[in-house]
């Protein structure tokens, strides 16, 4: 299997805390033609900052996959298997290259072939794992510091998730159940989450009919 490695840099003091995301409604970053036409490798946002929780640890949240749309049935929107998501991290700008270099790589496993269904009676046919990597010498050598993490599937509906034909839980415990720790102390979350921006993208596409002439905004990310 051939792999893409796509690139997300940031320059940080520390970092203690790790999130990896991608969107159910992500921002509009489709400027860029050929990225267009690789949307699961298309980064769209990166976030750093204090952890609110605990200011002695530095949460980055990396965003994929733009535009995504809730009616994706029943092929929902996952990470690539073929592309390696990277976080890249220099604490000292003097020195050449990144002193923190993350990586992940993906696996999806079909649990239930005998159904287009995305879930159904506890199977998953696009159970989605992951495996995370960390380098410190500037990418000359890695080290696996979480493997087999869940991402959880996207939030379908109830009858999907909670009730005894689907998954039989709720959709915030698969959420916190997909909350890993690596063995290097990070925090680690991949998987679907809402975008938290408000922005009206059919009127800024529309010559820029922004605050609409006719008519309230309208979210195009949520």
């Amino acid at each position: 299997m051939k792999f893409k490695t796509i690139h997300v840099a940031w320059t940080l003091a520390a970092l203690v805390c790790l999130t990896a995301a991608n969107l159910l409604h992500a921002s509009s970053h489709r400027e860029a033609p050929l990225i267009a036409n690789d949307p699961l490798a298309d980064n769209t946002d990166l976030y750093a900052f204090r952890s609110p929780d605990n200011p002695d640890m530095i949460t980055i949240i990396a965003n994929y996959i733009p535009a995504e749309l809730p009616h994706g049935g029943p092929n929902y929107y996952t990470f690539g298997e073929n592309i390696r998501y990277e976080i890249h991290i220099d604490n000292d700008a003097s020195n050449h290259g990144d002193e923190i270099i993350y990586r992940f790589t993906f696996n999806r496993v079909n649990q239930d072939p005998t159904t287009f269904f995305n879930i159904r009676l506890g199977a998953q046919n696009r159970l989605t794992t992951y495996t995370c990597e960390r380098s410190t010498d500037g990418g000359l050598t890695w080290m696996v510091i979480a493997e087999n993490g869940v991402v959880p599937p996207p939030n379908i509906g109830p009858r999907s998730i909670e009730s005894g034909v689907g998954l039989s839980t709720t959709y915030e415990d698969l959420f916190l159940q997909a909350i890993n720790t690596a063995s290097t102390g990070e925090k680690i979350f991949c998987g679907p989450v809402d975008d938290p921006f408000f922005v009206d993208l059919g009127g800024v596409f529309d010559l820029g009919d922004m605050p609409r002439q006719n008519g309230a905004p309208r979210d195009g990310l949520a």
